[in-house]
């Protein structure tokens, strides 16, 4: 009988070990796959970013897909351009004809004549603005003629029909400007009115302005002359040029002087003159980059460079600059064409070589051989997809461009670039503007910046609070307090970011701005509040301490604590007033010259401070509280006291934990959106004040990618922005690895 039950038993307790081997088995396999599919996510993430980061460094591509004689080259041609469906092509001859012609076969659509007397002629011509397709010819009376290419759609069930026209915005009449034939001019034009700069043939060049006059009847526009200028040039003219706004003039002659005329009283006035070519190089042909700010200069040498006007720091005089330049060829720059959406630039040579650049990221794109001959005439379509080029034979090519991301290079994420109307290269983050001749600014440094210096104030107000309480938590206070205190640390990480973003931003931030200086008191006054608790409590006899359990002093502090937190506010108008003149606000700014906004550094350590506080204090705690009882009972058994034991070994012992949670907690801050999202104002600046705000890659991200165009440039920037704060992340967790394991194999064998 005990035989049997002895067997019973044995055959219960192998089959209980079989059930705890498979449920071990089958907890080792799920932890296995679980950890599997966790470095599959992370991979698959990484591999999706990636996928839409790198089309952004890619080569464009180029293809020839044409190639015919000029259409109706009966005489020389003065301007050639493409319409935005790149399917028509426009052609203005020097006898006043204009052809539009298919673009991708030369077959002529539709012929026009401009309305020029048959005894006068052309003897200038000049492009008004492109994007709107207005032209100008000068004639051989002394007068200008306006006319605009102009594209009307039609939809069929089956079709889209595209009708070529003519326009004529101020009439078929043309406006006399000199006495004798007009050998070349430059117009600046916008809503208001047009600015012209006609070149004689007695060496002078006249300004005269024309404000914009509209009928209400048939809503014609007329040009009704305001103002008129005179001066003389000695030196051939090379080009002239007047910006959109009309407040500059411009005037390159061939020995490559570049005079600068203020005309914003309406009459010349130089300014400046600057040489753009040295030695034997002379100037080849000057144009505006698009948005009418910036100048190209083609020299004899091959090289084409870009000028603008610069302010200097502090100085309301402008300079003109060379900003940078290319090499095209080695022969003579021969002409140019631009982009009209972008600050692309189509460059030929004499040679026949032509070469795609574009010049806010430095980019050489690509080029190519085109002809054997020069080319003289190019073009760029308005999506610039299509180009086509006639070289002097009265050969026209067409190339298609697969070119979708040029503004994108390394040194325009992370270099230093000099933008139109900047004193000097920097740092900026700017995606969008209500203007079409926009310059997208794309430098991820100060969203990085923004995003380090976050964090920076974030642990600044975390770690010590975090870890201090931390130590006390787990090493003085009393088991019954620690129950209580752990548990309502840990349960604030549950807390919603976006409501202690609502609060900073709407509470927290207009209450430090009115008590500045009694924050600022808190700091100081309170370590020091609580050090001087702490020499009382000392100094107390042991009967008076004996009314408070051991372990339960901090609770002793909390009404303390409170007391100087409000004398420290009551008293922030007193101090205010006494020691910065009634407003702290303008006192930093007069004497330190600081600014300050609403919406800060400080909030942001304040608030996102909190939102870490518990993610460090629960690490660390743990890890202080996990230290064997035997190192430290052994400890104090050999005569060390508390703090001892607690600084030499207890740390120690804790420090791959407490390690751990501090870059845990860093890579939380780096992280968060919403706090910096609402606490902020989403400035991208690069300034370490505390009292400045920032712009951190992932508020950047949560704000503009919702508006952003899908595989646009800026889209792909964002998720390139996404794809560094991953890496961040991934860089900051492997250190703290790694730092982690190496203080835990040092400290082991205490």
């Amino acid at each position: 009988m005990e035989a049997s039950n002895t067997s019973d038993r044995i055959t219960e307790g192998q089959r209980r070990w079989k059930i705890r081997k498979a449920i071990d088995m089958v907890a080792r396999r799920v932890v296995e796959i679980g950890g599997i599919s966790v470095i599959a996510a992370i991979a698959l993430i990484f591999l999706f970013l990636l996928s839409v980061v790198y089309p952004l460094f890619g080569q464009p591509s180029i293809e020839e897909i044409g190639q015919y004689p000029t259409p109706g080259a009966n005489d020389e041609t003065l301007y050639l351009a493409i319409e935005e469906q790149a399917e028509i092509g426009l052609r203005v001859g020097r006898s006043g004809n204009i052809l539009f012609f298919n673009v991708e076969n030369g077959e002529a659509m539709v012929e026009r004549s401009l309305p020029i007397a048959p005894d006068d002629s052309i003897t200038s011509f000049q492009v008004v603005n492109e994007t709107i397709g207005l032209l100008a010819v000068g004639l051989h009376s002394g007068e200008l003629l306006f006319f605009q290419h102009d594209y009307q759609l039609e939809f069929t069930d089956t079709s889209r029909i595209i009708h070529p026209d003519i326009l004529y915005p101020y009439g078929e009449q043309s406006f006399p400007v000199t006495e004798g034939p007009i050998l070349g001019f430059a117009i600046g034009d916008n809503e208001d009115s047009t600015a012209v700069m006609a070149r004689t043939a007695d060496g002078e060049v006249v300004f005269q302005s024309f404000l914009k006059e509209s009928s209400f009847i048939d809503e014609a526009t007329t040009l009704e002359l305001s103002d008129k200028d005179v001066i003389s040039t000695v030196d051939p003219v090379l080009g002239m040029l007047v910006d959109p706004e009309q407040e500059w003039g411009y005037i390159l002659t061939q020995d490559g002087s570049l005079s600068a005329y203020d005309i914003r009283e309406n009459s010349f006035n130089l300014r400046e003159k600057v040489l753009v070519t040295e030695g034997d190089v002379r100037p080849t042909i000057l144009k505006f980059l698009t948005g009418g700010i910036s100048l190209l200069i083609g020299d004899s040498s091959g090289n084409l460079s870009q000028w603008f006007q610069v302010r200097s720091d502090g100085d309301l005089e402008f300079r003109i600059d060379k900003i940078r330049d290319t090499q095209i060829d080695n022969s003579p720059v021969e002409s140019i064409a631009t982009e009209q959406l972008r600050k692309g630039v189509i460059a030929a040579s004499q040679a026949g070589k032509i070469k795609l650049l574009y010049t806010t990221s430095e980019r050489d794109l690509l080029s190519l051989s085109a002809s054997d001959s020069a080319i003289q005439t190019l073009a760029v379509a308005p999506r610039a997809d299509i180009f086509i080029a006639e070289d002097r034979n009265r050969n026209i090519k067409v190339w298609h461009i697969d070119n979708h991301h040029p503004e994108t290079s390394l040194s325009a994420l992370w270099g230093k670039i000099w933008y139109e109307d900047y004193v000097k290269p920097d740092y900026v983050w700017q995606s969008s503007s209500a203007s079409n001749d926009f310059e997208p600014k794309y430098s991820l440094v100060p969203l990085t910046f923004g995003t380090l210096k976050a964090a920076f104030y974030a642990m600044m107000f975390a770690m010590p609070l975090a870890i201090c309480g931390a130590i006390f938590t787990a090493y003085f206070m009393a088991p019954s307090m620690r129950a209580i205190v752990k548990p309502s640390i840990e349960i604030m990480e549950a807390l919603p970011t976006v409501i202690l973003g609502f609060l900073a931003g709407l509470w927290l931030a207009p209450f430090v701005e009115l008590h500045l200086p009694g924050v600022f008191s808190i700091f100081i006054l309170m370590p020091i509040g609580i050090i001087a608790l702490a020499l009382v409590w000392w100094k107390l006899p042991g009967s008076v301490k004996r009314f408070i359990p051991e372990g339960w002093q901090a609770a002793a502090l909390i009404i303390p604590v409170i007391i100087i937190a409000l004398i420290c506010v009551s008293v922030s108008p007193f101090i205010e007033r006494v020691l910065f003149d009634g407003d702290i606000r303008i006192w930093l700014g007069e004497e330190l010259g600081i600014g300050f906004d609403q919406r800060n550094a400080l909030i942001i350590g304040i608030a996102m401070g909190f939102a870490v506080i518990p993610t460090i204090f629960s690490i660390a705690e743990d890890a202080i509280f996990s230290v064997p009882k035997h190192l430290t009972s052994g400890s104090l058994a050999l005569g060390a006291t508390p703090w001892q034991t607690l600084v030499r070994v207890v740390l120690l012992s804790a420090s791959p934990g407490i390690f751990s949670a501090v870059m845990i907690g860093f890579g939380r801050a780096v992280g968060e959106t919403m706090i910096v999202l609402m606490a902020t104002g989403n400035t991208p600046v690069m300034d370490f004040s505390i009292f400045q705000g920032m712009r951190t890659l992932s508020a950047n991200v949560a704000v503009e990618l919702p508006e952003s165009e899908v595989d646009s440039t800026h889209y792909r920037i964002l998720f390139l922005a996404a794809f560094v704060l991953f890496i961040f992340t991934f860089f900051f967790n492997t250190v703290a690895e790694i730092v982690r394991q190496r203080l835990r194999k040092k400290y082991s064998s205490l």
